[in-house]
């Protein structure tokens, strides 16, 4: 036990100073953190290490996935949903297929099928390693495409992996897998999302912080577990769970709630993202013992590995090409059609209707129901257009999209849940998963800062972008605020008015101009996931200006309650 201690305090201030040393020396974390670990296994007084990979899988994941899906600006996963889920389902099948037939190929006696069950191994790119591109200057939409990838295709990957086993043992129907996968993310979808409601229900009527956040720390174990059991994906049941609280929260839980959920999944993040790197290096020597107990070229297998990673990332740069192509000819049909839904939101009620009743059966008349919702999306689309002409994808995002789809940790669990039974030359396939997962990260995540640096947009121009869209922000928040009840009404108190005031009367105004205050601040935060919503705006603005809010309804509070 003390043993076990002794390992956790050395493991935390690791991780603590690497966070801190990584942006000194011009190297991310996770790689000093990688390093760290590699070095500690081949030290000869340290034992051999074998971890469980259920406790990432299902331990350390689930978190995980919640917590970013939680921070995940929901119109940017909603506008890229249709490459986020291309990426995290095509293009994990099409580079298993290919790396299926080069590991059949490369490995005698493998066979195609535990290829490519190799092949979903390696194939997802990991959302602990991508963190490392966040601390890079890759554009806002690449960053958003790439956290929705990372959110989802661990599913696709794990499902293709259990029907590429199952067909090895003669099992197989296309059929069937295809219906295993819908089943699977059909019932993620349906619990994540039940538990999505609950907490935000439950943790809504909880006033502690302290209470509420140790609540949400539940959360992505609720979702995941019945899900599991329910031979569902509960790591997508985590994800959507996830993303319906990162969209209902704001509205329903106080701004003191959210601020110790913000600061304390921060820290978890940072312990658990430390934690898998750590281990990912240190489980290099037990890996490597293995392989050398059965007799397997170590050379060999590194090349094999070297030549699964230049497969994925050429696969990948095959796929995400005409995709980017196909985005940009999307967004240049929607600017063609921007003029269309201007002249209809600019229209009144009655030319909406016209509209509709043009595209229904029988010419009937919509309710006012359906003109409102009408309206939002002709709204939403219009922000949609704006969001596409503004950050378009050009060849810079295409790079980033590209060199930063590293592996990681998950690439090392998965396959060390290969069982030693069944599996043909698993510390050989254990060795090939963990070498392609630690190149990625000192190749790829090595040499991306400097890359993306070498071929950034200039600051100016984001720069630029965001004062401008901060100045519309803030004219939306001032007609919020003139349309509260009371607002200008009352003048203004001077200095010498307040110090010549009664005691009583002055409690009275304080109290009557903390709770004008606090309706203010009520009308401008609704005004701004309102826009959130409509996606009229930068996401992150919105999240600064709403950290902005926050903060001062928190200070305001701390003063006491309003005299009633």
């Amino acid at each position: 036990m003390t043993e076990f201690l002794v390992v956790g305090v050395i493991a935390v201030i690791a991780i603590a100073g690497a966070a801190v040393l990584g942006p000194r020396i011009g190297v991310a974390a996770p790689l000093v953190l990688v390093t760290v670990g590699i070095v500690a296994s081949l030290l000869p007084f340290v034992p051999d290490a074998s971890i469980d990979p259920e406790w990432i899988l299902a331990g350390v994941l689930p978190p995980l996935l919640y917590s970013s899906a939680v921070s995940m600006p929901s119109m940017n996963f909603r506008r890229e949903f249709g490459a986020i889920s291309g990426l995290s389902v095509l293009l994990v099948i099409a580079s298993s297929l290919v790396l299926g037939l080069f590991f059949a190929w490369v490995i005698p006696g493998l066979g195609f099928w535990w290829g490519i069950a190799l092949g979903a191994i390696v194939s997802p790119t990991d959302a602990v390693a991508t963190s490392i591109v966040k601390e890079t200057s890759v554009s806002r939409r690449a960053i958003s495409i790439l956290d929705g990838e990372s959110l989802l295709n661990d599913a696709t990957a794990l499902v293709l992996l259990r029907t590429a086993i199952a067909a090895a043992a003669a099992s197989f129907s296309f059929w069937g897998a295809l219906g295993d996968f819908a089943r699977a993310v059909a019932i993620a979808v349906v619990i994540g999302w039940f538990v999505g409601w609950l907490n935000v229900w439950v943790r809504s009527r909880v006033p502690n912080a302290a209470v509420n956040t140790a609540l949400s720390f539940a959360v992505p174990f609720a979702a995941a577990v019945p899900t599991e059991l329910a031979h569902g994906s509960g790591l997508v049941a985590a994800v959507v769970a996830g993303l319906f609280t990162g969209i209902v929260g704001p509205r329903k839980l106080p701004p003191g709630h959210r601020l110790s959920d913000a600061q304390n999944w921060q820290t978890i993040e940072l312990v658990l993202e430390g934690a898998v790197f750590l281990t990912m290096g240190y489980q290099l020597k037990s890996i490597l013992g293995a392989v050398r107990d059965d007799h397997i070229g170590i050379g060999p297998a590194f090349l094999i590995a070297v030549g699964a990673l230049v497969l994925t990332i050429v696969v990948r740069a095959a796929y995400v090409v005409p995709l980017l192509l196909a985005l940009s000819a999307s967004a240049r049909r929607g600017g063609r059609m921007r003029d269309r839904f201007t002249e209809m939101q600019a229209g009144d009620r009655d030319a909406m209707s016209d509209v509709i009743r043009e595209h229904r059966p029988g010419n009937r008349a919509p309710s006012e129901r359906e003109l409102d919702r009408f309206a939002t999306r002709v709204r939403r689309t219009l922000a949609d257009i704006a969001y596409y002409t503004k950050a378009p994808l050009g060849w810079r995002e295409g790079t980033a999209v590209v060199w930063a789809g590293m592996r990681g940790a998950v690439t090392v669990a998965a396959a060390q849940t290969l069982t030693e039974q069944d599996t043909p030359q698993r510390s050989l396939l254990v060795f090939i998963a963990f070498a392609v997962a630690l190149l990625s990260l000192v190749v790829q995540g090595g040499t991306i800062g400097p890359l993306l640096r070498r071929i950034a947009v200039p600051a100016t121009d984001t720069a630029a972008k965001d004062t401008e869209e901060r100045q519309r922000l803030l004219q939306l928040m001032r007609t919020a605020a003139d349309q509260v009840p009371g607002t200008g009404e009352e003048p203004p108190r001077t200095r010498a008015d307040l110090e010549a005031a009664d005691p009583a009367e002055l409690r009275a105004w304080m109290g009557r101009e903390k709770a004008r205050r606090l309706a203010v601040l009520d009308a401008q935060r609704t005004a701004v996931l309102d826009a959130r919503d409509d996606g009229s705006f930068d996401a992150e603005v919105l999240e600064s200006m709403l950290q902005n809010l926050d903060a001062e309804q928190i200070a305001l509070e701390l003063r006491g309650a309003p005299a009633r």
